[in-house]
């Protein structure tokens, strides 16, 4: 591939085929993902336009009459347009590298279905990948996880888009299912955030499923879901995990996390937070960045975990390691950042306290098991926009946000400069695996080389007016390292 005017080259032996073994995965009893139904009344409403007329009903044009999407309202375009462009002044390396590439159009012919939140920043990826050639249909990945005025601002632009805020359960497959519909329309690459799209197409278009060149995701669930397809021989194209790339997991993961858990819940809450006591399911990546900003604001901070690695860290960094039943009646907030199924059920929720705060920090949707509490002696109360109260018979009430889904997607945003991140890492990821030679790649999940990863970080130091040290000949020969990198083995956990 070109960068920058020069020819970079991955082989083989640049990649890692790393596999997450049971041993290495953080939950052995991993069950694909699926989308709950809303706790709030406005999977039902928020579906209905200002005239109640169903989203899926309404015929929209752009000013070009171009009508192959389906959004919230189109007039909303000129003030997704700005939201974009505000954007794209937050992802220098996202736009560097649209500067660097464009003119050879690296992604001519690929044909892209994406499945993502549908944000601001999302769109200056979705807008670059249209610039490097390729053609794209695009989804949210999550029923919350969409900006109308984005999703506008893309249709005008001439992207066929199918996503609005608070669709429902049967919109969320509709509007995949759009995507593989399109006319002369025969997608042969994936770029997934949780392995929706990706499981879609292996159930219902096999034929297109098996001739795909490759798979780019980006989550915790949706890499397990890949590994799920892999064991049982059903993965039929290289995947690339983007996930486990440094440039994910430790800025997206943790420093988006470690700012936005924040933001979600005084949105949300008008919450004090000093002297609150918390408690955090899981201590990965997420789960750190969320404990430090809480802990920063004077909380008191528990920690659950099942992996005593991450547990040892937790207490290291000065957290108590507790099971959730240990201090479950004497917390303010449970906050789940685990990516597994029913971590708080409804044992857990009748010893809360009152006033209890409950939401979900990771891409699963049913860590908190809402089901639940869907039974007639529980009274429901919408007090504001994905804010439910549930009251018990003796007047208990425990407060849930989002209806159990990602409260990051839903309350808050994803911050653009970490979107500029991981953007970056999926387009060169997608580039690699579009344009390497037949054969390099098997029906395997990989990793992107140390040398990509370490390309997309110096694209951003920019921002920070940051300055490098170089080896002198010396001192790389000592090191036993090549001068421009990579400076850290494929193992290193950084």
């Amino acid at each position: 591939m070109s960068l920058n005017g020069k020819e970079v080259s991955f082989t083989s032996s640049d990649v890692s085929n790393e596999k997450i073994t049971a041993a290495k995965m953080p939950y052995k009893s991993y069950r694909p993902r699926s989308v709950s139904t809303c706790s709030t009344d406005s999977c039902s409403s928020a579906s209905l336009s200002e005239d109640d007329t169903p989203v899926r009903s309404k015929i929209q044009q752009n000013s070009k009459g171009f009508s192959d999407f389906c959004i919230k309202d189109i007039r909303l375009k000129d003030f997704g347009r700005r939201e974009i462009e505000f954007a794209e002044q937050e992802m220098p390396g996202l736009m560097s590298l649209r500067k660097q590439v464009m003119e050879d159009k690296p992604l001519r012919g690929a044909k892209i279905i994406g499945c993502t939140p549908i944000t601001a920043p999302t769109a200056v990826l979705i807008e670059t990948l249209g610039s490097l050639g390729a053609e794209l249909r695009w989804c949210a990945c999550n029923i919350y996880s969409t900006q109308n005025e984005v999703g506008a601002a893309l249709a005008e632009a001439g992207f066929p888009i199918f996503a609005w805020r608070g669709e429902s359960v049967d919109d969320f497959w509709w509007c995949i299912e759009k995507c593989f519909e399109g006319k002369n329309w025969k997608p042969n690459m994936i770029l997934d955030d949780g392995g929706d799209a990706t499981n879609f197409c292996q159930a219902k278009y096999p034929n297109i499923f098996k001739n795909l060149i490759g798979i780019v995701e980006e989550s915790t669930t949706g890499i397990h879901r890949l590994y799920k397809l892999l064991k049982a021989e059903k993965l039929l194209m290289p995947a690339i995990n983007i996930n486990n790339c440094v440039t994910k997991t430790k800025f997206d993961n943790r420093y988006s996390c470690r700012e936005s858990v924040i933001v979600s819940l005084k949105k949300c809450t008008d919450l004090m937070f000093g002297a609150k006591q918390i408690v955090l399911c899981g201590y990965g990546e997420v789960g750190k960045g969320c404990c430090q900003s809480l802990k920063g604001l004077g909380c008191i901070v528990y920690v659950t975990e099942i992996d005593p690695i991450c547990a040892l860290q937790a207490c290291m960094d000065g957290f108590k390691v507790v099971k959730l039943n240990e201090v479950i009646r004497q917390v303010d907030i449970v906050i789940t950042a685990t990516g597994n199924k029913n971590v708080v059920v409804r044992e857990h929720m009748d010893k809360m306290k009152s006033g209890c705060i409950v939401c979900c920090m990771s891409y699963c949707h049913n860590e908190i098991d809402v089901a639940a509490l869907r039974t007639p002696e529980l009274k429901w109360e919408k007090v504001r926009s994905q804010v439910d109260h549930i009251r018990w018979p003796d007047g208990k009430t425990m407060i849930l946000l989002a209806g159990g889904h990602h409260v990051n997607y839903t309350c808050s945003s994803i911050p653009s400069f970490v979107t500029s991140i991981t953007g970056t890492t999926q387009i060169l990821a997608l580039m690699e695996l579009f344009n390497a030679p037949i054969g390099r790649y098997k029906s395997d999940v990989y990793l992107l080389p140390k040398k990509m990863d370490e390309y997309v970080a110096s694209l951003h130091l920019t921002a920070f007016d940051a300055h490098l040290t170089e080896l002198s000949d010396e001192q790389a020969k000592y090191m036993g390292l090549p001068k421009n990198g990579p400076f850290k083995p494929n193992h290193y956990r950084y």
